[in-house]
């Protein structure tokens, strides 16, 4: 996939798999906004949001974490605690090299910072925990395309 400067909302509606209506609503509850937000034009139309290829990779792990089955409070905490605590955002936890990097079993969501202590986002994410087992349990989060399946054509 070739980076493009900005991104529309259909096209990052159609690369994460989230509908308009989802962009929409977690633009104006300051989930995440658009790099360029949507403004009124002299001819009284609206013109589109548009999101920077960092803001797209940010949609692109929020909307894997929400098809994981976490909430939408829950994923305004994990971006607060992330700029809060860690002083970093999502990009930079998930792949962008940041201090710290988002991993989860599945259920969980955890943080490991680059001194190796591990932190519950979501439960305790002041203390930190003492890891025991098997690490490779654990998956790094990172943002991936999603290819939408384009309908087929009828011929009559």
């Amino acid at each position: 996939m070739k980076l493009k400067k900005t991104y529309s909302s259909r096209e990052v509606a159609a690369l994460t798999g989230l509908t308009a209506r989802q962009l929409q609503v977690w633009d104006s509850s300051g989930l995440m906004s658009s790099a360029i937000p949507s403004h009124r034009t002299p001819a009284g139309g609206y013109t589109e949001r548009r999101y920077t290829p960092i803001d797209l990779f940010e949609l692109l792990v929020l909307a894997d974490l929400r098809r994981r089955g976490f909430t939408i409070h829950q994923l305004h905490l994990i971006l607060r605690i992330l700029k809060e605590q860690f002083g970093t955002r999502l990009f930079d936890a998930t792949g962008g090299g940041g201090p710290v990097q988002l991993l989860t079993d599945g259920r969980e969501l955890y943080a490991r910072t680059s001194g190796g202590d591990f932190f519950n986002l979501l439960k305790t994410p002041t203390q930190p925990l003492l890891v025991v087992g098997d690490e490779r349990l654990l998956r790094e989060l990172s943002g991936k395309v999603r290819r939408t399946k384009r309908a087929k054509k009828r011929i009559r």
